[in-house]
């Protein structure tokens, strides 16, 4: 008799309609979950970014991510401030100092070049360390050939690190806003990069003067030199001995 009622009770229960609503409930439940982990899933970027203390990034498979907005997408990179062939550069406030500039880069160029160095560098104590080698490579360059061959060699990858530094648009990147060529070029970024390599290099050995004076005109208006962060020292200076003097 007791088991006819167990029975009884468990088929009550198997068809009970408050449990077949509890169940149907936790199954609508499951499955708005399942599909915001589909969502979540389906929103993790394929390549990862991993952020670096320089300001670059680096995707997963070992590509760097440069100058990148938050979406991912290429910011386009800016002008520089002044042409390359503009030799006393621009009438505004840093007027004085392009025409310090043009004068440098006419007369002494070591002495430019070694201080875009230590600007850019923000080092200071770096101006010798690249002044002296620039010297050296330019008395050999014309006592032996006639012309400054040897230097530019030398100071080009400071244009490259400027371009880099501040986001600057290249040669080929120029031409092609400008009259449109060199598309191929721009389209691959790496390929594009390879060369305003080329062109970096080109213009400091064709026209080197100009090339340095024009980047000598960036650094100023964009950089202050690296002296004027130094902080004021205070020296402490001990009172000079006393001596106390008897009366009559």
């Amino acid at each position: 008799m007791a088991n006819s009622n167990d029975n009884n009770n468990d088929e009550h229960h198997e068809s009970s309609p408050l449990l077949s609503k509890q169940v149907a409930d936790q199954d609508l439940k499951e499955k708005p979950s399942a599909k915001k982990a589909k969502e979540a899933a389906a929103e993790v970027p394929a390549h990862p970014v991993v952020a670096t203390g320089d300001g670059f990034g680096w995707t997963a498979d070992g590509l760097p991510l440069v100058h990148r907005s938050v979406v991912g997408e290429p910011l386009g990179r800016s002008q520089w401030n002044s042409s390359l062939l503009a030799c006393l550069g621009r009438n505004d406030e840093f007027c004085s100092s392009d025409i310090e500039v043009c004068l440098l880069g006419s007369l002494v160029p070591c002495v430019l070049y070694g201080t875009n160095v230590e600007r850019l560098g923000s080092d200071p104590g770096t101006f010798a360390n690249h002044c002296l080698p620039y010297s050296v490579l330019y008395l050999i360059g014309n006592s032996f050939f006639g012309w400054n061959c040897l230097a530019p060699w030398f100071s080009y990858p400071t244009r490259t690190a400027i371009r880099r530094k501040f986001n600057l648009e290249g040669s080929c990147e120029a031409l092609h806003r400008s009259c449109g060529c060199c598309g191929s070029c721009v389209e691959d970024e790496l390929q594009r990069e390879q060369c305003e390599l080329t062109c970096d290099l080109a213009t400091h050995v064709l026209c080197h003067p100009c090339a340095v004076c024009q980047e000598g005109r960036e650094i100023r208006r964009r950089l202050h030199h690296p002296g004027f962060n130094a902080q004021p020292v205070f020296s402490m200076v001990p009172p000079g001995e006393q001596t106390m003097a008897r009366g009559a």
